[in-house]
């Protein structure tokens, strides 16, 4: 299919800068695949548009700070990295932006004095880089990092509320460098409703990485290479999983997230444990194995998560459920509103 085909026009001011508080108080758009129909509620709606029976299955990464900033110790000059991973040796995978050239062997400050030496070239922007401190990775971002906001959120700059509110109430494994959006719209009081309902739930964990504001530059989708992001699904979730299914109860994944790994774990046509990498881009055409039933943001024009919710509920009804979204003024991205395919 042609990228076009996943494009649109957006009002800036439908951008969400800020999150709605209460949480659970954003908009949601109910888009029923069967009736090619939607509905307009609020996201405290959830567990009574949901059966008894039914399994929610989060995403319970943490984003870290992984915004770094600082000086180049040789010229001065300023200095942005976003940290992605930590090696097996304990040296840092970083994607950096800086004027001029930096140099292998150069030293950069960042935060309040934490020290990094630029030791390899890894391509595309990213470098192999040493901390002076022998902290773990999450302990020393917490002191010299910020929330990597997306670009589209006041330029990526965090202000005060984002490192609580740019995070899921149940987020629990830290490794993201963004936020699984689709988890920020619940609520303690949204999860006591679901279990009152009999509504169960089941985590796993995906690691948000860069790429995923990466869009889609190739003239058609499948020229697009979908990056890897680091995903598990236990033994006990999947076993959770295979039987909830043979109850015939509806798999529901909240995000985008959830829902790739979920297919790559289901793709024998029963649920199976995994811990790896994951690079499955879900394209029209794919049978959905794991996913009965998604909640998610509206997504940026363009993007391989506007080709997977497409590929769950069909291009044409995606397009004009969106169409619909705009005319009525919801609020897009990862601040924005939410919407529960059924």
């Amino acid at each position: 299919m042609d990228t076009a085909s996943f494009d649109f026009d957006l009002p800036d001011h439908l951008i969400a800068q800020e999150a709605v508080e209460p949480r659970d108080q954003s908009r949601l758009m109910v888009v029923r695949r069967a009736t090619k129909t939607w509905e307009h509620r609020v996201f405290a709606d959830l567990p009574d548009l949901l059966e008894p029976g039914d399994v929610l299955v989060r995403n319970n990464t943490r984003v870290v700070p992984a915004r770094i900033v600082g000086q180049r110790a040789a010229t001065g000059g300023r200095w942005e990295g976003l940290y992605l991973r930590t090696l097996t040796d304990g040296a840092w995978e970083i994607l950096a932006k800086t004027r001029g050239n930096p140099a292998i062997g150069e030293r950069v400050v960042v935060g309040q004095g934490l020290s990094l030496a630029l030791e390899a070239k890894l391509g595309e922007g990213r470098w192999r880089v040493q901390p002076d401190s022998d902290q773990a990775a999450e302990s020393l971002l917490q002191i010299h990092g910020s929330i990597p906001l997306p670009p589209y959120i006041r330029k990526g700059v965090e202000s005060l509320g984002d490192r609580a509110r740019y995070q899921t109430v149940y987020a629990e494994v830290p490794g993201s460098v963004a936020a699984p959006t689709a988890g920020l719209h619940f609520t303690p009081e949204v999860f006591d409703r679901l279990d009152a309902r009999g509504i169960a739930r089941v985590d796993l964990t995906l690691h948000v990485g860069i790429g995923t504001f990466r869009p889609i530059e190739a003239e058609r989708i499948d020229d697009h290479v979908l990056h890897a992001e680091r995903a598990e699904l236990t033994r006990e979730a999947a076993e959770t999983l295979n039987r909830k299914r043979a109850e015939g109860a509806k798999i529901v994944a909240v995000g985008t997230t959830s829902a790739r790994t979920l297919e790559t774990a289901s793709r024998s046509g029963r649920f199976e444990p995994f811990s790896g990498e994951t690079a499955l881009y879900l394209k029209p055409g794919h049978a959905f194995q794991g996913v009965d039933a998604l909640v998610t943001n509206f997504h940026l024009p363009r993007s391989s998560l506007l080709v997977l919710v497409s590929a769950l509920a069909g291009v044409d009804l995606i397009h004009a459920a969106y169409q619909e979204a705009i005319r009525r003024q919801y609020r897009f991205y990862s601040y924005g509103d939410s919407m529960l395919i059924l």
